[in-house]
């Protein structure tokens, strides 16, 4: 159990790595805010879905890029 706690800790912490990268530097490309948060990316892609569900994101389609940002408001 300690280890499933230890998952949902981090990704909480990188879901606060994403929110701010995304404060700070705007919409961005999931491959950059990969980079961006330097974490593994199937954490941070867990972090987003986290702040997702709580609806705290706006997806924007650029051609053939999707670009996360933060919902303004």
């Amino acid at each position: 159990m300690a280890a499933a706690e230890d998952h949902i800790a981090r990704i909480g912490l990188t879901a606060g790595a994403v929110w701010h990268a995304l404060y700070d530097q705007g919409a961005m490309s999931l491959s950059r805010l990969v980079k961006e948060v330097g974490r593994p990316r199937d954490e941070v892609l867990q972090a987003v879905g986290w702040l997702a569900r709580e609806n705290k994101l706006a997806f924007q389609d650029h051609g053939r890029t999707r670009k996360v940002a933060l919902k303004e408001g």
